[in-house]
């Protein structure tokens, strides 16, 4: 009996284990605006930068941009390249909406989350017009690992 067992156990240690995939998703997406000199806050004070969010919502022609910074995080080994892919709508002139995707590789490494900003550069931005709505998702190569969207998307 106890040799049949001992060669159970060594035929169940030998047998291959399935391959786990990376999981992973997106935190936090903060989409903010930045003035004529590149700027999304006065000073450091995260107060200060709501509060200067607040006078570029309000005054468009203060705006020369608008940049995405998105937390993400993955779990398990990755086998392909991580992307930050952001989808954006947005409307010039009368109603006819236009859509620009912008893309930024990630690093992946360590227990805690990571942060990928993607800037709408001043032309894509004046082409784009007033973003109405955006979804940010995390890329396996072609795997779809997580994502966070707008709520009009």
């Amino acid at each position: 009996m106890r040799p049949t067992l001992a060669w159970l156990i060594l035929l169940w240690l030998a047998l291959p284990l399935p391959a786990e995939a990376a999981t992973g998703r997106v935190l936090k997406v903060l989409p903010q605006f930045l003035d004529l000199k590149g700027r999304n806050s006065l000073s450091p004070s995260l107060y200060e930068r709501d509060a200067y969010q607040a006078v570029l919502r309000a005054h468009p022609e203060r705006r020369s941009a608008m940049r995405f910074n998105v937390q993400w995080k993955t779990k398990g080994p990755v086998w392909d390249p991580l992307k930050v892919r952001v989808e954006m709508r947005g409307i010039v002139e009368g109603n006819l909406p236009k859509q620009l995707i912008l893309e930024e590789p990630a690093q992946p490494g360590g227990w805690f989350s990571h942060w990928t900003g993607l800037t709408l550069t001043s032309q894509q931005y004046k082409t784009l017009g007033e973003v109405t709505a955006w979804r940010v998702t995390l890329w396996e190569g072609e795997q779809l690992l997580g994502e966070q969207k707008s709520f009009l998307w």
